[in-house]
């Protein structure tokens, strides 16, 4: 069965974890945060949804009142590490999509002004052409990158930041998959959720080698984490609000079908390296996206809001763009 969770915070209250029940939030009693739902589920034997249905008392809440921001609860990013926000991992696949693939190369024309195809359709045609083996088997392997580690999650509601150091701050409307490795490092997905993976496409643009300073942001999650949901396609809109005012919108489209790479081969490649299978770590890893304002010539300003809504996958995740003031900060390692 299909289920939407979420995870909010109190001052007095601390953390809880609910099942969103159209416009009410019902509490779950024993588990305060998804990670030990999760984690009992993995121990039992059993699904996500069937221990957090049996979890739940007569305690509700508004959710709107909470997802508009007058309550005195606020949204928490919809799955993370309580403990330790080292142990959770967030990461990527690019050039997963035909779109993004297309946007990519835009970017790197200077090799397609010589008749010569880019490296970024390079490995778009490997994944078009091996990225769905037969099931047991290994398929092209595709672009990854690392974004950080579950320090720079933010929720719905919070500010994305432009790093005074950064040439851009943009939206990438994307899902993500959510997982947990159990005690033997066999990975579980306990679902998936909407996601912003904010991006620097301007300092990209430079040169494609710097895609990974270019991932180094912090990103956004949320709120709800739905697990039972199909993956197989899914639609959705991308919003840029200014000053109450939408400046940009695009239909947004993502799921198996509208991808190079099957699910699976995705996941094999990920959760191949021994490093990724550490028990009791978390992995937040997006699929990538299909269209984003940098590409149809919208710059970002600080105030800015973007607005991510995948049908089916929970209310829009709405963040705010805050730029940095002043010059670059330089840093520097002091001799001990």
């Amino acid at each position: 069965m299909a289920l939407n969770l979420l995870q909010i915070a109190h001052g007095a209250e601390g953390r809880r974890a609910a099942i969103v029940h159209g416009d009410r939030l019902v509490l779950l009693q024993t588990f305060r945060t998804l990670y030990d739902c999760a984690s009992a589920a993995i121990e039992r034997g059993v699904s996500i949804e069937i221990i957090a249905a049996g979890d739940t008392g007569s305690n509700e809440l508004d959710y709107h009142a909470i997802y508009d921001g007058t309550s005195e609860w606020r949204i928490l990013p919809s799955f993370d590490h309580p403990q330790d926000r080292a142990q959770c991992l967030v990461s990527g696949t690019g050039l997963t999509h035909r779109k993004s693939a297309a946007n990519r190369d835009a970017m790197h024309q200077g090799a397609s002004d010589t008749g010569m195809v880019s490296d970024s359709m390079k490995i778009y045609q490997w994944g078009a052409e091996g990225g769905r083996p037969p099931e047991g088997s290994a398929g092209v392997q595709p672009e990854w990158f690392y974004k950080g580690s579950g320090a720079i999650l933010r929720a719905h509601g919070e500010a994305l930041d432009v790093p005074d150091f950064a040439d851009d701050g943009g939206e990438e409307a994307e899902i993500a998959g959510v997982y947990l490795i159990g005690p033997d490092g066999a990975p579980f997905r306990l679902g998936f959720t909407a996601g912003n993976e904010f991006s620097d496409h301007v300092m990209e643009r430079k040169n494609y080698l710097y895609l990974a300073p270019s991932k180094l942001r912090n990103c956004s999650i949320g709120p709800e984490l739905c697990v039972g949901s199909s993956f197989t396609r899914v639609s959705g809109t991308i919003a840029i609000e200014r000053k109450g005012v939408t400046v940009w919108e695009n239909e947004i489209g993502t799921g198996e079908e509208n991808m190079v790479h099957s699910l699976a081969n995705l996941e094999h490649h990920h959760f191949k390296y021994p490093d990724h299978r550490r028990p009791g770590s978390v992995h937040i890893h997006f699929f990538g996206a299909d269209s984003f304002s940098f590409g149809a010539g919208v710059a970002l300003e600080d105030g800015d809001v973007s607005v991510v809504h995948w049908r089916g996958f929970g209310l829009p995740l709405r963040n705010t763009v805050r730029t940095a003031p002043g010059p670059q900060k330089v840093w520097k390692a002091e001799q001990l």
